[in-house]
């Protein structure tokens, strides 16, 4: 599948924001960061940005954006509207929330609950993110168990070192907040290698023979191309990778969102202090850039069943 610049941003983006504000709504809630305006305006500024951001970056995508607002009608067949239902929904207790930490200095009683009903509409927002590439019969990477868990375990990660950032800058059980990124990090790690290993293992699809139903007279391959040129449906879905080079990304990703990340948290937490601060920014860097590129690496690994009327043997 094309790797599209609008969506991994918004992927990406989007994710950090939900999984930030999941986590200052818990912990707005929790008592576990003062109500100051500090952390409340900037924290809630970087999480309600990138959301924001992410959304409107994915509207980049559709043939005509000016008619985006229309996918959300279709939410009872469509996981698309009930993303976009969910974001749409989940601003509201946000947006209060934010006015009472920010503007009261309040987070218990009502604003707990809004805090609380906002960290719910993050995870239920990503978890229907997820659940638009997990529905997809023809693209077996993406119907996997695992897709739905990795979206909302790296949403969690980058959402959690941007957290662990803030409180340390400006408060609040920042030791917490860290080794909460340390934890969702090797999570993230262990689910994203499992999941490699399942799709590099796992049995394609469909192949020439299925696709065409004439598997039962021998192999099947393309004797002439269905185009004289290429069209849309092998611009968006027969984008192809070399095996050696999406090797050397995956290690990429792992070695500068997860080695380096953590191996930043951890130095973090040795010195502790100020000291920490710079570290910990370096360490949210680290962690962003390394989903950049797996996001990048699950879209361009991903293969779909129509390619295989266009050469390719199985997918």
């Amino acid at each position: 599948m094309h790797p599209a610049a609008s969506v991994i941003f918004f992927t990406t983006a989007s994710g950090a924001g939900y999984g930030l504000l999941f986590l200052l709504g818990l912990a707005g809630a929790g008592g576990l960061v003062p109500a100051g305006l500090g952390l409340g305006l900037t924290g809630l500024a970087l999480a309600l940005g990138l959301i924001t951001a992410g959304l409107l970056a994915s509207t980049f995508h559709l043939g005509h954006p000016e008619r985006a607002w229309r996918a959300m009608s279709q939410w009872r067949s469509s996981w698309l509207s009930r993303e976009g239902l969910a974001a749409v929904v989940t601003y509201l207790p946000a947006g209060l929330f934010a006015i009472g930490w920010v503007c009261l200095g309040r987070t218990d009683g009502v604003w707990a609950v809004l805090g609380l009903l906002a960290a719910l509409g993050a995870v239920v927002t990503v978890a229907c993110t997820g659940m638009i590439y997990a529905s997809l019969a023809t693209i077996r990477q993406w119907r996997h168990p695992l897709t739905v868990p990795v979206y909302l375990a790296i949403a969690l990660y980058t959402g959690g070192l941007w957290m662990a950032l803030l409180t340390a800058v400006f408060g609040g059980e920042a030791g917490v907040f860290l080794w909460l990124a340390i934890a969702a990090g090797i999570a993230v790690a262990a689910l994203k290698l499992a999941y490699w290993r399942s799709v590099d293992t796992g049995a394609p699809a469909a192949t020439a023979g299925t696709a065409t139903g004439l598997g039962g007279l021998g192999r099947v391959r393309l004797l002439e191309a269905p185009t004289t040129s290429r069209n849309y449906v092998m611009r968006e879905m027969g984008y192809r990778i070399a095996r050696k080079h999406a090797r050397k990304l995956r290690v990429i990703a792992g070695g500068l969102g997860i080695g380096l990340a953590l191996a930043l948290l951890l130095a973090a937490a040795a010195v502790g202090g100020g000291v920490a601060v710079p570290m910990l920014l370096l360490a949210a860097l680290a962690g962003s850039a390394g989903a950049v590129v797996e996001r990048w690496l699950f879209f361009a690994e991903a293969t779909h069943v129509v390619t295989t009327y266009y050469g390719a043997e199985a997918a």
